[in-house]
């Protein structure tokens, strides 16, 4: 019998802003999530001022100290090249750094169908390509693409087999219906496709979600601990807050 996803260590909410982190268990393994409401300011993260890859949790930091900002939750938000640059279409406040890819291809990327994480300025959405392309760029001002879909119209990828031994940490997103909560979920342990998609669908139960990447995956949720070091990664995913006086 399949476990729900149950809260096993921490639980913490920052004050004043809606995104809460916990430790959780399914089906016997380790996962954690972090929930965002819409109306925060979730924002994607690809360059700096002078226009050189950003790639760490401290970077994005650093460059919003400027503003009197900081960061309170982050993660990687999609594949890249060995560059840092996107795969597919990455868009950051309307500018787009690269174009959609809707062709099959190599890689988890190219399983298709794949998929676009998309910030609007009160509701997100995760949408499968496809689709995507039939919008307005001004539907989405900010958006990542990556791949593959994990949950579609609350059925799992059709390639997703329950025997595969593709095991690695993975890390995606859900979305409920409304568009107003996100479910940012990264395993503590190795799971395959089928274990980490029937997490979004049978205990988030959300209609739509992305993959984002595997063994690269990181993640920076301070208040639980948690400030992944690695290598520079390409697009980043994260909550920004004002900073807080001593």
């Amino acid at each position: 019998m399949r476990s729900v996803l149950a809260v096993i260590l921490t639980l913490w909410a920052l004050p004043s802003f809606a995104v809460e982190c916990r430790e959780a268990e399914y089906d016997g393994a380790g996962y954690t999530v972090c929930e965002v409401d819409a109306t925060e300011e979730l924002r994607l993260f690809l360059s700096g001022p002078e226009g050189d890859v950003l790639g760490t949790f401290g970077a994005i930091d650093k460059v919003l100290a400027t503003d009197n900002q900081r960061l309170v939750f982050a993660t990687n938000a999609g594949m890249y090249h060995e560059d840092r640059s996107p795969v597919g279409l990455y868009r950051e406040d309307g500018d787009e750094a690269q174009g959609v890819i809707a062709s099959a291809g190599p890689g988890n990327f190219g399983m298709l169908p794949n998929g676009v994480f998309c910030i609007r300025e009160d509701r997100l959405a995760v949408i499968e390509t496809g689709r995507f392309q039939t919008l307005d760029a001004a539907e989405c001002p900010s958006a990542t693409q990556s791949g593959p879909m994990l949950v579609i119209d609350g059925e799992l990828h059709p390639r997703f087999l329950p025997d595969s031994t593709s095991r690695y940490i993975r890390n995606g997103v859900g979305v409920s219906e409304d568009g107003a909560t996100a479910w940012f979920v990264m395993s503590d342990v190795p799971v395959t496709f089928h274990e980490f998609g029937s997490v979004f669908r049978d205990d988030l139960k959300v209609p739509q979600a992305l993959y984002f990447d595997g063994n690269i995956s990181r993640l920076y949720a301070p208040d639980i601990g948690r400030n992944d070091l690695g290598l520079r990664m390409g697009p980043i995913v994260g909550v920004v807050a004002p900073m807080v006086d001593d």
